[in-house]
């Protein structure tokens, strides 16, 4: 855990194409909002992220439906929008849901569509390549009692698709950012494709304000990739960030809140991550698997730098 009272910005290691950017929005006067913003789309606009905006993973009928949620922790207004199609800077429309003023804070599907396509939102006609269409279609051919290939756009039940084609693996994927501007005021972001080979129609923790991401001036902020449904049962982003109100250390609040976690009655449990900061400039970063790691950079960095997270043990089931 590390402490710096400058102009910072914490991110899930995939955010490394947009922090540079996000660093120097801040520099030259953005908002933390704003440098949130722009290192989302960064990640939302690479192919090679399979995880968040163009060219990630489908659900099991082969559509992208993509989630996002940004909240200004000076004033706790927040915007989102959920399984939304055709679109690929779900984090840009979600910061319209709330700077539109709208007396909404979360718009989901064709609703989400209607509004992007109103404020003249940047839509793409393709956003799947061949290469994910075809990783896509062999997952689903392998979960084939027969082998075939299975038709699942026609009305046809998923349920049973959906169970045999979830990887666990692929259960986890977002984009986190967390900014402090020069105001000293705080915001943070997330912004996923979801869940590969969801049932369509699922939405996890990303644009769920205190699930999968919350920020307040005057104690912190917290977001989180892993297994939304574990954050949306614990309300993991909130959880941090009271923890931090009611006293205890940003290192306290972040092992409480992972800790939370264990506690969850689901049959399937799977990873957590989260990344948090604290109103003091302290940051962190916790999983409950090894090897993962996250980023950050103040001011007076050149270039971000990468830390390894803490571990807090979550023990995994699944069915």
């Amino acid at each position: 855990m590390t402490k710096n009272t400058a102009m910072r910005i914490i991110a899930s290691q995939n955010g490394v194409r947009g922090i540079a950017d996000a660093m120097r929005a801040l520099k030259n006067g953005a908002s933390a909002l704003d440098a949130v913003e722009i290192g989302i789309r960064a990640i939302e606009a690479d192919p090679s992220d399979h995880t968040v905006g163009y060219n990630g993973y489908p659900n099991i009928v082969g559509e992208l439906e993509l989630d996002a949620s940004i909240m200004d922790g000076k004033t706790l207004n927040s915007g989102a929008v959920a399984l939304m199609r055709g679109f690929p800077f779900a984090i840009s429309v979600a910061r319209q849901v709330m700077e539109r003023k709208l007396p909404h804070v979360l718009l989901a599907g064709a609703g989400a569509e209607r509004f992007a396509r109103e404020i003249d939102a940047e839509a793409w006609d393709d956003m799947l390549t061949d290469e994910v269409r075809e990783v896509w279609r062999r997952r689903l051919t392998a979960s084939a009692a027969t082998g075939a290939f299975p038709t699942l756009s026609d009305g046809s039940p998923l349920l049973d698709w959906v169970k045999l084609a979830t990887d666990p693996e692929r259960v986890e994927g977002t984009v986190n950012f967390i900014a402090v501007d020069g105001q000293g005021d705080i915001a943070s972001g997330v912004s996923t494709s979801g869940w590969a080979w969801k049932y369509p129609g699922r939405i996890g923790d990303s644009p769920i304000i205190g699930a999968g991401n919350y920020a307040d001036n005057r104690y912190g902020a917290c977001a989180c990739t892993g297994m939304g449904e574990m954050a949306i049962n614990a309300g993991t982003a909130r959880s941090l960030v009271l923890y931090l109100k009611l006293g205890m250390s940003l290192a306290e609040a972040a092992g409480e809140a992972m800790r939370d976690l264990r506690d969850l009655g689901s049959d399937y449990i799977g990873g957590m991550n989260l990344i948090a900061l604290d109103r003091d400039g302290a940051h962190i970063g916790m999983s409950s698997e090894t090897g993962r790691t996250y980023i950050y950079q103040q001011a007076d960095m050149m270039e971000h730098e990468e830390v390894e997270r803490e571990i807090v043990e979550i023990p995994a089931r699944w069915g």
